[in-house]
């Protein structure tokens, strides 16, 4: 049975840093374009996670030696959430901030089947009840439309936008797979200790890969990114590396399927941002979605959701 543990403060707080960076990288694309906003998670990102290792190994903490296995989950965890977060932004110039989000949030399904697949780590029946719950909110925002319309099903499967949300939730789904075997694939260590190594190295493959793609084909996302928005941009990669250390943290103490179905609230904290931030006024069905993923995070938590 899931115990109230590290994972669940650790899990809400990076949903909730996730959002702001996510809302900061939205209106930073509108001033450096897409391939600069997304640069600037990791390449300001990767120098704090790099000081954290150091003040770990300064204080006299040994730390892991990564190995082949280690490096090669690593690629796949980073390159996964480099695709991930590619898709999400472009969502967000198809659609709105919102519903590009929920779109995104499918990876709760898709991580569970891929964490059984690859790991096996699997959901008993009420941890499938509750992702069930919360995927059943996702599709009540999805087709809510503007003053509570509703938007056939048949007809938001056919949108770009829903084609780039869907993506986003598959490549985070398997980013998640590799972040933790990545971890756990550490010979030795805590639990902060494994998060923090996995967090530095796969935020420098990051940021090389990325570097690397950006210098030879888009280097005005580039001179973006360090000129004059470095100061939002470095925002976004303050936020990113917090955020990430905590979602490391937390796939490291716990299964990712668990993770990341709590981390379905990151949808309500996205309804929250509409309403003081924006100033917008949700529809009933928003408000409907929004209390189906409450309930599935209740059912998650407090449920038998011993992992099968």
């Amino acid at each position: 049975m899931i115990m109230f543990g590290l994972w669940v403060p650790l899990t809400v707080g990076a949903a909730a840093l996730q959002t702001l960076r996510t809302a900061q990288q939205k209106r930073l694309t509108g001033i450096i374009g897409q391939n600069g906003a997304h640069f600037a998670r990791y390449v300001y990102g990767a120098p704090l996670a790099a000081l954290l290792v150091a003040g770990l190994a300064l204080g006299g903490i040994g730390l892991p030696a990564p190995d082949a296995t280690f490096v090669l989950y690593g690629l796949m965890g980073g390159i996964a959430q480099i695709i991930a977060t590619g898709c999400l932004i472009h969502a967000y110039t198809l659609r709105n901030f919102a519903v590009a989000t929920t779109f995104s949030k499918t990876e709760t399904i898709q991580a569970a089947l891929l964490s059984l697949a690859v790991m096996g780590e699997g959901l008993s029946a009420g941890g499938w009840l509750a992702v069930a719950i919360g995927f059943a909110g996702l599709i009540v925002l999805t087709t809510s439309g503007n003053r509570g319309a509703r938007i056939p099903l048949s007809r938001a499967w056919r949108e770009p936008a829903t084609a780039y949300g869907l993506a986003s939730g598959l490549f985070f789904a398997l980013s998640g797979i590799g972040i933790r075997a990545a971890a756990l694939s550490l010979p030795s260590g805590s639990e902060l200790v494994r998060a923090s190594v996995t967090l530095a190295a796969i935020t420098a493959m990051q940021t090389a890969l990325m570097g690397m793609v950006l210098l030879l084909r888009d280097r005005r996302a580039l001179a973006g990114a360090f000129g004059h928005a470095r100061g939002p941009a470095a925002g976004v990669g303050l936020m990113s590396v917090t955020g990430s250390l905590g979602w490391f943290l937390a796939m490291t103490l716990e299964p990712v399927a668990h993770v990341r179905a709590l981390a379905q609230i990151e949808i309500v904290f996205t309804l929250a941002m509409t309403v003081f931030v924006f100033r917008e006024r949700p529809s009933g069905r928003d408000y409907l979605g929004a209390g189906l993923i409450v309930a599935s995070v209740v059912i998650l938590i407090c449920g038998d959701t011993a992992i099968g």
